[in-house]
């Protein structure tokens, strides 16, 4: 079975930093896109970032420059460095895998999802 695990959730000040970590097992890991996606309270899930089997990566625009998604295929965990955090940045963070459409490309809807970490940060 999948499995996603993630950590490194907490509660910072703005301009603070956390590293959210996402374990995952049940499948070759390198072989698929991998992506954080965050939900905040009275709001849609959206998408934070996301990496391809070839290490590619998009960002979405509100964490560019401030977010790095990367991953380690020898240990099958997916990070989340996230540095000069805002309020804005609040909810729960989420790991998900999914399929890879071509080089640069993840399939939309992700398939599988972890149970998420909480984010807060504070003004």
């Amino acid at each position: 079975d999948v499995q996603l695990v993630e950590s490194g959730g907490g509660a910072v000040q703005a301009g603070g930093s956390l590293r959210l970590s996402c374990t995952a097992s049940g499948f070759t890991y390198s072989e698929y896109c991998m992506g954080w996606f965050r939900q905040a309270p009275g709001k849609e899930r959206e998408a934070v970032a996301d990496i391809d089997s070839d290490g590619d990566t998009t960002y979405a625009d509100s964490v560019k420059g401030r977010f790095t998604i990367s991953k380690d295929n020898a240990k099958n965990t997916l990070y989340l460095q996230m540095n000069s955090l805002k309020p804005e940045d609040t909810g729960i963070y989420y790991c998900a895998v999914g399929d890879q459409l071509r080089r640069g490309v993840c399939a939309r809807p992700f398939g599988y999802w972890g149970q998420g970490t909480q984010v807060t940060v504070s003004s």
